[in-house]
């Protein structure tokens, strides 16, 4: 399976460049107006007004930071709100249209097997189920699975294990930059922050083929185990990494960085790969194809969860720094920054009008910047997720015999199921064949 799937991760290789292009090719620039000291505007309940042509219109003023990060010419100052373009939407249309004729093509090129086709001179290896201890050479039925507490423990070690992965994914590219961008501008710029997302996939993808070669022998549930201590140490050592890079930047914590992401990566993809084999362990190779579809429901919960946790607790940490910080800058200062008083700090900052990286141009002297910090609170919260799902695998045991399908079940035509009657003795009820 990691063979397989290792295609999933690896394909973003070739869709962060592609991306990339199309973004470029249909964006546009929003409107710029001129430097923020050439423009007359004003601040009304905490947005920024201009007037154009006898229009008041909604303004964005953008500082020499936000400018490094946002586009190839961007200058600081004052730019028309809602003249630009991201190319989002023309990007994910090409795509739509591209893929659906790849796809299409591709399901023409599958065949199935012959029945009994197996590579030439090949046995199957015969397995003490002993060396695993969760190994099975019983089946259970996909039904009866559902009805098992291991299938909730392990859809809880595949949810929490893809929402601390995908949500570190999903602001991979922002977070770097945040945390070295403002230390290591030289360094740590569009370029590299590119190569960094393009990384993601190619340690995704080599997760997936290393963990689950590993876990053939090391067994799954020890391989998830190495995914949960070293992930949550690696989580642990963001926050300390991100506060020395703050104060004293270094290659050597870029570096440092960049291990402890890449790493849990390959774990995120290596729990993908992993997984298939560790339900066929559990409940044999039958259903597994089943059973695994309905596992799935976890990381469509994940990819819910992880993105919004993330976004959510870094703009918590956002709006505390942004009422720190400005209790430090001067009143009159504020005032004529912003346009408004201290009193509408909540009306700038909901109106995105204010920003940690404007009121670091207007603090005191000697004031630390909190960028390098803003993922602190994520990454404990990740951590926790992933000892909660290490306790979960720590205490999965081997399904009860009463749940195994019977022998005959096994061949052509009805399936039986085994359930304990009354008296504790093994009975036999009819369930549907797949």
């Amino acid at each position: 399976t990691g063979m397989a799937i290792m295609g999933f991760g690896g394909g973003a290789i070739i869709a962060v460049p592609l991306k990339s292009w199309l973004l470029g090719l249909y964006a546009k620039a929003p409107d710029y107006l001129g430097p923020l000291a050439d423009v007359q505007t004003t601040v009304e309940n905490g947005v920024r007004y201009v007037q154009v042509a006898g229009q008041k219109l909604e303004a964005i003023v953008v500082s020499a930071s936000q400018a490094e990060a946002a586009f190839d010419g961007a200058q600081a100052g004052v730019y028309l709100a809602g003249t630009g373009n991201t190319g989002a939407a023309s990007t994910f249309l090409t795509l739509g249209i591209v893929y659906f004729f790849v796809m299409i093509l591709a399901s023409f090129a599958y065949r199935i097997p012959a029945p009994g086709w197996k590579p030439e001179g090949w046995e199957p290896p015969q397995e003490d189920p002993a060396k695993q201890g969760l190994i099975t050479r019983n089946h259970v039925h996909i039904d009866t699975a559902l009805r098992t507490p291991q299938f909730y423990q392990l859809w809880i070690v595949l949810c929490f294990n893809v929402t601390a992965g995908i949500g570190v994914i999903s602001v991979s590219k922002t977070m770097i930059y945040e945390i070295f961008g403002n230390g290591m501008p030289t360094i740590v710029d569009g370029a590299f922050t590119a190569t960094y997302v393009l990384m993601i996939s190619v340690f995704n993808a080599m997760g997936r083929l290393g963990w689950s070669t590993l876990s053939d022998y090391i067994g799954r549930k020890n391989t998830y185990t190495v995914f949960f201590v070293l992930g949550s140490f690696l989580y642990l050592s963001i926050p300390l990494i991100a506060a020395e890079a703050g104060t004293s930047p270094s290659v050597m914590w870029l570096v440092m960085f960049y291990a402890a992401t890449m790493t849990i990566f390959t774990m995120y993809g290596g729990g993908f790969a992993t997984i298939p084999a560790y339900l066929a362990d559990i409940f044999g190779t039958k259903f597994v194809g089943g059973i695994h579809g309905r596992l799935l429901t976890a990381w469509s919960a994940a990819g819910v969860a992880g993105p919004f946790l993330i976004t959510f607790l870094r703009e918590r940490s956002v709006n505390t720094k942004i009422h720190e910080l400005a209790e430090k800058v001067d009143p009159a200062v504020f005032l004529q920054t912003f346009g408004e008083g201290k009193e509408k700090l909540a009306e700038l900052i909901a109106a995105k009008s204010i920003s940690v990286s404007r009121l670091m141009e207007v603090a005191p002297e000697g004031t630390v910047d909190p960028t390098p910090s803003l993922y602190n609170t994520t990454m404990y919260v990740m951590a926790g997720l992933l000892v909660a799902a290490l306790v979960s695998n720590l205490l999965m045991k081997p399904v009860h015999p009463k749940y195994h399908m019977a022998e005959d079940a096994l061949g052509e035509g009805e399936a039986t199921t085994t359930k304990p009657a009354a008296s504790g003795k093994q009975t036999s009820a009819p369930m549907p064949a797949e």
